[in-house]
């Protein structure tokens, strides 16, 4: 075993998921978005329900990544079900001027970009579903 260089793995699968990663990533871009309105009670009100909303994107990977195929499937439509209540919320936070078109703009191309990802891991999930009998093994991804 001539200097294996293996990939770390962690503890929790979830980690190892690139599209875990792009949510947090954009939990932290709302969360430097927000500091900059925390004056206004009714956008510190706003941008409470948007990083719930982002945080559920995230979470929810993270809870199903536990369960076997077909529920961590049914996770992944529940975090894209936030990525959609993110969108919604990027338009009212351009509307009411909480975010700028550039702001608006980047957080569109953050949810348009893990919609693809969560799509395209719900289809692969769904394709091993197909080919495995067995479903209640936990996903090893």
């Amino acid at each position: 075993m001539e200097n294996e260089q293996e990939k770390p793995t962690t503890f929790f699968r979830f980690e190892d998921l690139r599209i875990y990663h792009k949510s947090l990533d954009y939990i932290d871009s709302l969360y430097s978005l927000a500091a900059d309105c925390q004056e206004e009670k009714l956008a510190k009100l706003f941008f409470d329900k948007f990083l719930a909303s982002a945080q559920g994107i995230a979470s929810n990977i993270a809870e199903g990544s536990s369960r076997n195929k077909s529920q961590f499937i049914y996770y992944l439509k529940m975090a894209k079900s936030s990525v959609r209540e993110c969108v919604v919320l990027s338009t009212i936070g351009q509307q009411r001027a909480y975010i700028n078109d550039e702001e608006y703009d980047n957080s569109k191309n953050y949810l348009m970009e893990m919609t693809k990802m969560i799509g395209a891991l719900i289809g692969s999930l769904q394709r091993s579903v197909k080919d495995s009998d067995s479903e209640s093994e936990p996903v090893t991804e």
